[in-house]
């Protein structure tokens, strides 16, 4: 059978002491190689097409930009000018009061509910409409019958 390893005080003490040495030796290693690291290494730069890159920007190509030309926000709902969309009821079950719209332009269907329409609105009715992003997808919005 093997022996069983035991250490006495001793072996423990100079182990110890041999870690503390070689932590040391390292920390002076350290050291010694900070000079190569230094600020210049560690900057970054982005580039025009913000690419990161470690070679600063070419001062000739600089541009100023102002402030005041920077929009950081989505345009209001108000400002976006949706057309109004030509279709023909596709469905409608006056009883649930919902239906579907087929865009004339694209043949799309939208979902539009009795409340969002005249109520003489039928089957087979042409109309013209708006969109309006609901919880499932587009909805049809300001129905008008045309003839």
């Amino acid at each position: 059978m093997a022996k069983s390893v035991s250490y006495n005080k001793r072996d423990i003490e100079k182990k110890k002491q041999e870690k503390r040495l070689e932590k040391q030796k390292r920390k002076e290693e350290r050291k010694a190689n900070a000079g190569s690291g230094s600020l210049d290494d560690m900057i970054a730069y982005v580039d025009e097409n913000g690419v990161i890159t470690d070679t600063p920007p070419d001062p000739v190509r600089k541009q100023e930009i102002d402030i005041d030309n920077i929009v950081v926000s989505t345009p209001k709902k108000e400002d976006v000018v949706e057309p109004e969309l030509k279709g023909r009821v596709e469905y409608f079950n006056p009883d649930k009061g919902y239906g579907f719209i087929k865009n004339a332009a694209n043949m799309d269907k939208y979902f539009f509910h009795i409340s969002s329409a005249p109520a003489s609105i039928d089957e087979g009715d042409k109309v013209t409409f708006e969109l309006e992003r609901g919880k499932k997808g587009m909805n049809a919005v300001n129905i008008v019958i045309t003839d």
